[in-house]
């Protein structure tokens, strides 16, 4: 077991320790991780579905991979189909729409495809784009970009946490807030 320093949250009802880890040199950000965690999925799935449903949302939006059992269960909460905005090129993919962020978990620059099956689910469409974390807003931004170009209407944002304070994120429907650890 490490002895890695946590921080310790409660995300619609469910208590998690969320370990820090050093992003770049004196900066820490707490990690939520997901993957294989039913009980989180589930009851954060359940608590955004709550903020959303007066929404006209017609299609949920996010992009791989994280955050894909949340949109999926969020999904079956409201409804709605969704598409997952894909980190790589595949030739099945055929014309794909492209956009460029840059992860603060990576540090480097990835490229979101926009699948020409799910253009046409989304064009003309009210969508919600939805992410496990919002940090720097890069992400957020290449999805914008991408429903722009595929003729959807982005009518609403959602992540279980928003993260630091570059922004303001009042726009954002969150269930939570982390802060970013930055040593002098």
């Amino acid at each position: 077991m490490s002895d890695r320093q946590t921080y310790a949250i409660t995300i619609a009802g469910v208590q998690r320790e969320l370990p820090l880890f050093e992003i770049k040199p004196k900066v820490r950000i707490a990690i939520l991780n997901i993957l294989g965690d039913t009980e989180l999925v589930s009851a954060a799935a359940r608590a955004l579905a709550e903020k959303l449903r007066d929404k006209p949302i017609e299609v949920l939006v996010t992009a791989e991979a994280k955050s894909i059992p949340l949109v999926h269960a969020l999904s079956l909460e409201l409804d709605l189909p969704y598409v997952i905005l894909r980190k790589s090129y595949k030739p099945y993919m055929g014309e794909a729409l492209r956009s460029e962020t840059l992860s603060i978990t990576t540090g480097a620059p990835q490229t979101l495809y926009l699948d020409e099956k799910d253009r046409a689910l989304l064009k003309g469409k009210r969508v919600a784009l939805v992410d496990d974390v919002i940090s720097t807003g890069s992400t957020l931004q290449g999805m914008r970009l991408l429903m722009h170009s595929a003729g959807a209407e982005v009518i609403a944002e959602a992540a279980i946490l928003t993260e630091g304070d570059r922004a303001q994120w009042l726009d954002i429907i969150a269930l939570g807030h982390l802060p970013i650890w930055v040593e002098d």
